[in-house]
Order: C-alpha cells, then sequence, then structure tokens
C-alpha cells in the first residue's frame, strides 16, 4: 500500500454552480490531471449483488489520493447492466462503497440510447427488461415521449400470451386504454435483461413479422429483413456473476433465444444493433464521456491519459478494453475462474481484486512519470 498523502484538491479553484459540472472536489481545479484514469465494471469488481467486495474500500481510498500523486484520479463506472436511471445507481454505489459517485460517472449498458433519444423522441417504441415501469421511466428520462412495454400489449389483449397472468403489481405498471392495431412500433430497445422471455419473445416476433403491428399480417421473411424494425440490444453478456454461487444468464442469452425461435420460424437471422462491452461503440462513447469529464474536473480539454479497465469477465470488459487499446486488468472476483485456464482474451495484468489491480496501475504509471523526469 502507497503511503499517505492527502493532497488532494490543494491547486487554485473557481467554485461551480452547475450540478452537472460537479467533481470529486466540486470544483474546477487547474492543477494537471494524473497521468492515468481508470474504467471499472461494477459487478464482480466492487460488489456481488447487494454486497460490497472486501477489497473495494482500499481501491476507492487509493482512487480518492492515498496514491504517490497525491490526488484523486479520475474515474468511470462502465457495467452492462442497467434497468434503473444512472442517478439511482449512483446513489446506491455512493453508500455502497462510502464514496461520492455522480451520475456522470456511470455508464449503463443502455446509457449510450441517450444518443438515439433524437431519432425515436416522437415515435412509438417498445423498450423491453427490469421491472415494471422503471425501463421506461429511463427511456422517457433519455427523452423518448411514446414508449411502451410488453405488459401495456398484454394489458390491450390477454390473448397475446395466454400463459401469465399479471400481478397486481404489473397491472399497476401496465397503460390502460391502448390499441396496439393502430400504434405501428418503430424500434424495440432491450434495455435491460427481461423478465417473462416467453411474453417478450412473442410480441418481439409479432413486432418483427409484422413490420410493427401487433396481430397485422406478416410480411414475407424477405421484406422483415430487408427493410427491418429496429431492434437494439444493450447487453451482449451470455453470462454475468451475481450473489448466487455460479454465473447466471443474462440478455445475450434472450438474444440468442429470440435468434433460434426466429430462424426456426423463418429460416433467416433477423439483424439487430448490438450495444455494450465489448463492443467498439461502447467504448468510443466511454471515451468521449470520459474526455467530457476532464475537460470539467481540470478546465482543459485535452487527449486521453492511459486508461486502465478493471473488469472480471475477460469476454467483455478485457476484449472491449484491448479493442479500444485501453490497457486492461483482469481480477478474480468475478465470472473469470483461473481454475478452468488462461482467459480467451489476454489482459495487460491479472490481479487478485479491485485493489491489487489499481495499486499495480498507479504504481507502473508513476513509475513512467520519474522515468520521464516529469514531476509526479
Amino acid at each position: 500500500m502507497f503511503g499517505i498523502r492527502r493532497a488532494s484538491c490543494r491547486a487554485p479553484r473557481v467554485r461551480l454552480t452547475t450540478p452537472a459540472a460537479v467533481n470529486q472536489c466540486r470544483y474546477i481545479s487547474k492543477a494537471s490531471p494524473p497521468p492515468l484514469a481508470f474504467v471499472f465494471d461494477i459487478d464482480g469488481v466492487f460488489v456481488h449483488g447487494p454486497n460490497v467486495i472486501p477489497a473495494a474500500s482500499k481501491a476507492v481510498a487509493m482512487l480518492e489520493g492515498n496514491n504517490p500523486f497525491g490526488s484523486r484520479i479520475p474515474f468511470l463506472l462502465l457495467t452492462n447492466g442497467g434497468g434503473v436511471s444512472e442517478s439511482i445507481r449512483a446513489k446506491k454505489l455512493t453508500k455502497q462503497l462510502g464514496t461520492t459517485i455522480d451520475d456522470q460517472q456511470i455508464l449503463q449498458a443502455h446509457t449510450i440510447l441517450k444518443t438515439k433519444a433524437s431519432q425515436y423522441a416522437d415515435k412509438p417504441i417498445l423498450v423491453l427488461g427490469g421491472k415494471g415501469n422503471e425501463c421506461r421511466e429511463v427511456a422517457e428520462e433519455y427523452g423518448y415521449k411514446h414508449v411502451y412495454t410488453t405488459l401495456d400489449v398484454h394489458n390491450w389483449n390477454h390473448a397475446v400470451w395466454n400463459f401469465h397472468d399479471q400481478t397486481d403489481f404489473e397491472r399497476a405498471a401496465a397503460r390502460k386504454g391502448l390499441d396496439f392495431s393502430q400504434i405501428p412500433i418503430h424500434a424495440v430497445f432491450v434495455f435491460h435483461d427481461p423478465r417473462n422471455w416467453a411474453l417478450d419473445i412473442q410480441i418481439l416476433l409479432d413486432i418483427v413479422q409484422s413490420g410493427g403491428v401487433i396481430g397485422g399480417p406478416h410480411l414475407s421473411p424477405k421484406q422483415q429483413v430487408e427493410n427491418p424494425i429496429e431492434i437494439v440490444f444493450c447487453n451482449p453478456d451470455l453470462i454475468w456473476k451475481s450473489d448466487f454461487a455460479r454465473p447466471r444468464i443474462g440478455q445475450g442469452a434472450f438474444r440468442e433465444a429470440f435468434q433460434a425461435v426466429y430462424k426456426s420460424l423463418t429460416g433467416q437471422h433477423y439483424p439487430y444493433v448490438q450495444y455494450g462491452k465489448p463492443t467498439e461503440a461502447t467504448y468510443k462513447f466511454a471515451e468521449k464521456v470520459l474526455v467530457d469529464r476532464l475537460e470539467r474536473l481540470y478546465g482543459v480539454r485535452s487527449a486521453l491519459p492511459p486508461v486502465y479497465m478493471i473488469g472480471d469477465n475477460p469476454e467483455s470488459d478485457i476484449a472491449g478494453a484491448n479493442g479500444a487499446n485501453w490497457n486492461s486488468v483482469l481480477v478474480h472476483t468475478g465470472v473469470y475462474d483461473p481454475e478452468e485456464g488462461p482467459p480467451r482474451h489476454r489482459p495487460t495484468h491479472i490481479a487478485e481484486d479491485v485493489a491489487e489491480a489499481v495499486e499495480w496501475a498507479i504504481k507502473r504509471e508513476h513509475a513512467r512519470v520519474k522515468g520521464s523526469g516529469r514531476q509526479p
């Protein structure tokens, strides 16, 4: 562990007045930024479900200033999870980790959908995943004005899937008085892991086969794929690490199930857009957010310093970081099990936990700074 150097936020500052610009010290610092930045996965790195991983507190202390640079090190939290707003996730993590996390540090699987809101703001869309109205509310917060769920569709006509009886909670979440034979769906966004795969796959098939009108006549398979209703999956993870002993299947498994049924019906593969780690689009989006954050923190816009991605899943965290030419550190506290052999995607470094990963990265960059003759 490093010696204590609490020199954070000593540079001259200008007080901010807007919440969007609030940084870790609530000021824009005129000091130079530290020579590195971090992007962390959340589940399997900092937490297991509701439980905080013990090494998290040590990692947070180093990020907050207990490091050879004597300053707070900027970081983002990049997760393939979601289902709630970034502000709700930030508040929860602030409580769990014991350090202030603001919503601009949170990049969930569906955060990137903010960039598509202008395209579909005035068009009916369907969102899948999450509990009740949570994903609908997130989509509306992003700027989508006509957002529907499969519970709305089922409430309109229970015969769309006879094998489900809505709970009181679901009935309260469903919107009433809608006629989906008159509401053409223009796009489907899978924000989070669906709760009812059978209902959701059935309605998704209805939409793509009819060109958007649920219950409408089917187009030919050729027409369906040549002029498709856009489907966006936000999380490609086949499995993920929860507080259960073994990894659980995720949204990537739902996508595979939908595609298998669609191919069985039509003989074709349905085109879709994929976001989430390890896709290039998600890492490019994270880089833009990180550059914007550094500008807010330090008052100057500059190129990214070396970025270290700390993750537990070689297939998402490490593959994506390597593709983005970031440094990557794989930890043993999540999906990756060293007893199953070396990871298919080789990280820059392997660490036992997030604290060991952060310490290794800081020492590495500190040595480079000293070797260059610059003041740390």
